[in-house]
């Protein structure tokens, strides 16, 4: 599996995370692959092998492109062959205007919209290898979506002030750092992501912890919960285990393995 991360234009850092890449070889088996929850919505383009998620006990193919929203649990995807990917990472708070969409909770979201005019260039670009130019179509689709749109000042104090804070921040705080008071702040942020505040938070410092487990298996949790400001070490595994469906410790010997060997069933796409 190949995974590249491209930062956005300067344009576009209050809207857009970053870009990024990814290529897995799967054969002419299907296989699958699990993504875990964190604190950003995607949206994904894929090209080449299929790619489906499982619905109702079936199959159901995704579109090229679809979002992927905040996520409560992790989500299975199956491919066949060769599945490349371009995925933009939103902010929540900013992606529905982004895209000039209602706000939803959708884990799973597929929409109809103009940005699946690009599949056809993308899938030519791809096709030729030529990621950079698929990026460079990408980039300016997003640039003038962004050039016609008024983001609110208010949500991007509070959005700066939960990413530096890795979710840590209580929600009073957060206000305050936006200049608002807890219920304009949250009226607002629900509006425009579909979650509250502490939902977003509770994802970023989920992903934190899961992203040093992935990283680093052997880390102490009581001093993680300490650090991401969880009341003990047994409300971070409950947590955890909420987001993630497995326990830390569990958790953990997966990424040991995963260091060993590139496990054929499971990627976490970890930020750094």
């Amino acid at each position: 599996m190949q995974h590249q991360e491209f930062e956005p234009p300067e344009e576009l850092r209050d809207t857009i995370k970053c870009f990024w890449y990814n290529r897995r070889e799967s054969g002419e088996h299907q296989s699958s692959f699990e993504v875990q929850p964190d604190g950003y919505a995607e949206i994904i383009f894929h090209f080449g092998g299929d790619c489906s998620i499982s619905y109702n006990g079936e199959l159901q193919p995704l579109p090229s492109p679809f979002m992927m929203g905040l996520l409560n649990q992790p989500v299975v995807f199956y491919t066949k062959n060769r599945l490349e990917i371009i995925g933009i990472r939103c902010f929540p708070w900013t992606v529905f205007d982004l895209l000039g969409l209602p706000a939803g909770k959708d884990g799973v979201r597929i929409f109809e919209h103009p940005i699946a005019q690009l599949q056809p260039t993308l899938n030519k670009c791809i096709h030729a290898g030529r990621i950079d130019e698929a990026l460079a179509e990408i980039k300016q689709y997003f640039l003038n979506a962004r050039s016609r749109i008024a983001t609110s000042s208010m949500l991007f104090k509070a959005g700066v002030a939960m990413t530096e804070t890795n979710g840590t921040m209580p929600v009073s705080q957060v206000a305050a750092a936006a200049h608002a008071t807890v219920r304009t702040l949250e009226r607002n942020f629900k509006q425009s992501s579909g979650y509250t505040v502490k939902d977003v938070s509770g994802l970023m410092r989920f992903e934190q912890v899961r992203n040093q487990l992935w990283l680093y298996p052997d880390s102490n949790l009581a001093g993680l919960a300490h650090e991401l400001g969880y009341t003990d070490q047994s409300h971070l595994s409950r947590e955890f285990k909420r987001y993630s469906g497995t326990t830390p410790a569990a958790f953990a010997r997966k990424a040991k393995k995963g260091k060993q060997a590139v496990s054929n069933d499971f990627v976490a796409f970890i930020q750094a």
